[in-house]
């Protein structure tokens, strides 16, 4: 990584972020967007830098899987049906295309222990924009590319991603493989 973008991220995600955070404990109507602001942020830092990239990991949240689904598959994704009733089944397949690990998660908790178990050097990670922004947090200094997640039905059930972006971040991941600074 160039030595003052990995700084410059360092300063938003760890200064910025949770004084935007405790600014939207009192504009309430603004937190999610103080949260995107965050995400979109930390894409286009993570985009002007020079990164190694080996291993990427495409992070998921539980709830894009479909909700009448009796399969569930938090601790393993591959044990999906590929019925083609949510996304879970494209995502699965893109990660096969691009030869990358892919996990569900039903919270930070485990979305860590996905991350330390994996070692990923890098992240393509779809959550709303609560979840994304603080497990972006969480995950520094690996860098992540995140994606909102589209919420049809509201929060946290069935919900959605667009694969074309999914796709474009793992394209860009791998572009940035072997590379060296």
């Amino acid at each position: 990584m160039k030595a003052w973008t990995h700084f410059f991220r360092g300063v938003i995600l760890k200064f910025a972020y949770p004084l935007l955070m405790f600014l939207g404990t009192f504009l309430k109507t603004k937190k999610t967007d103080f949260q995107a602001y965050i995400v979109t942020l930390n894409n286009l830092i993570v985009m002007r830098d020079n990164i190694n990239v080996n291993k990427i990991l495409v992070l998921l949240p539980h709830c894009i899987q479909n909700s009448k689904c009796d399969v569930r598959l938090t601790f393993d994704v591959f044990k999906c049906r590929r019925c083609g009733q949510c996304k879970i089944k494209d995502l699965i397949e893109l990660a096969e295309k691009y030869g990358v690990s892919i996990a569900i998660a039903t919270g930070g908790t485990i979305a860590r222990k996905v991350v330390k178990e994996v070692k990923p050097d890098a992240i393509v990670a779809v959550a709303c924009e609560r979840d994304l922004s603080s497990g972006i947090v969480d995950t520094y200094p690996i860098p992540v590319l995140g994606i909102l997640n589209e919420r049809p039905f509201g929060p946290c059930i069935d919900t959605t991603v667009s694969l074309q972006k999914v796709e474009e971040a793992l394209i860009w991941f791998i572009n940035h493989q072997d590379r060296k600074h």
